[in-house]
């Protein structure tokens, strides 16, 4: 089946900078598809090539098996929603979104049709006379992506759409953004450095880091199984851990060697040999802390830590817990009443426990991931 859009082998630089790096990508028809990466990665510079704003140096681009990549932005199906949403602050809101239809010469019945539906679509009918600067920026944002769809392109570009907004704003425009995409059903194509915002909207996600992909999948696979520790640790915080294949455990499971810590079971997915060198993600959640000692649970890990800090979040807690030289990010989620349990302090000894099936060996580590792995998360 031939891809709705598909970059192939794709290249742009800048100077001696690659920002985008033989990239082969191919987005599926009505799909919410994800960029995801940090500044500099080549995510917008590849938006911007499927727009015509730029052109790649080696490479195609196709839309629904048309070359367009020598095609001026006007004559591409595509429409583009950028941060500031260039609204027109003269026009009314209902006058904003008519404004592709009139450039087009379209007939004012069809006009006042379509701009009405997209009214509904936007539920702003109360707000349709009122001028850009009367309205919220939640608001302004519903109507940039009424404005873009309303010449039913078959591609939306949307370049960070929601950095300009406060948290709570952003969190109900999520929601939206994935109502608006199910009812119009046409493909978007969504760019941020996100992940929270990636992994609530998307179907698939590209993680880009120094203009390649690094790993292609849907939310869960690439939270639950990255395969490098520049995924694990942008998607999410993660724990690291190097270690040595002590033992097999047949048929699936291996013993490590880590310094500090007992013998850990862990998932051989990898088909470790004794001897392998191993590379171990642990995601926060996936750690069980507690004052008292575990229950005696087939290939659980067990060892001892002491809290070096807490951060109380109201529906969970974080912790930074010392075992030996590692410092663990541990989530606790608040399931229960937590003013019956007795609380963990900073200085406490502390029990950690996790599943040996909770473990993920990565496919590769690179010094290049450092400085990323040193950042916080977020």
């Amino acid at each position: 089946m031939t891809p709705f859009l598909h970059f192939n082998q794709v290249r742009k630089t800048y100077g001696d900078i690659h920002a985008v790096d033989q990239v082969d990508l191919s987005i599926r028809k009505g799909e919410f598809f994800s960029l995801l990466g940090p500044s500099g990665c080549g995510k917008t510079t590849l938006l911007r090539m499927v727009a015509g704003f730029e052109r790649p140096d080696v490479g195609r681009i196709l839309l629904e098996g048309v070359d367009i990549t020598d095609l001026p932005p006007n004559r591409r199906k595509v429409n583009t929603i950028f941060q500031n949403y260039a609204l027109f602050p003269h026009l009314s809101v209902w006058e904003n979104i008519a404004f592709g239809l009139r450039v087009a010469k379209r007939p004012a019945a069809e006009i006042k049709s379509a701009v009405d539906a997209m009214i509904d679509l936007i539920q702003l009918n109360a707000h349709a006379r009122k001028k850009p600067s009367q309205i919220s920026g939640g608001q302004k944002q519903r109507v940039a992506i009424a404005r873009a769809l309303i010449n039913q392109p078959d591609v939306l570009l949307l370049d960070e759409p929601l950095a300009a907004l406060d948290l709570k704003l952003r969190q109900r425009m999520l929601l939206e953004l994935d109502q608006i995409h199910d009812q119009v059903g046409i493909t978007f194509v969504y760019v941020t450095h996100d992940q929270g915002e990636a992994m609530s909207l998307s179907d698939r996600i590209a993680v880009m880091n120094h203009g390649r992909i690094e790993q292609l999948g849907a939310p869960a696979e690439i939270y639950e199984t990255p395969n490098s520790s520049f995924v694990a640790a942008f998607i999410g915080d993660s724990n690291f851990f190097d270690g040595v294949v002590t033992e097999l455990i047949e048929p699936d499971y291996c013993r490590l060697r880590i310094d500090g810590f007992p013998d850990v079971m862990c998932y051989n997915d990898k088909r470790k040999q004794r001897g392998d060198l191993v590379h171990l993600s642990v995601r926060p959640e996936k750690f069980r802390l507690s004052l008292d000692p575990p229950p005696n649970e087939a290939r659980a890990n067990c060892v001892r830590g002491r809290v070096a800090e807490v951060v109380y979040l109201g529906a969970q807690t974080k912790f930074l817990v010392h075992v030996q030289e590692y410092r663990l990010a541990i989530t606790q989620q608040h399931s229960r009443f937590l003013l019956d349990q007795k609380p963990i302090r900073w200085e406490d000894e502390v029990w950690i426990w996790w599943h040996a099936d909770d473990g993920y060996m990565l496919d590769r580590y690179s010094q290049t991931d450092e400085e990323l792995l040193e950042m916080p998360a977020g």
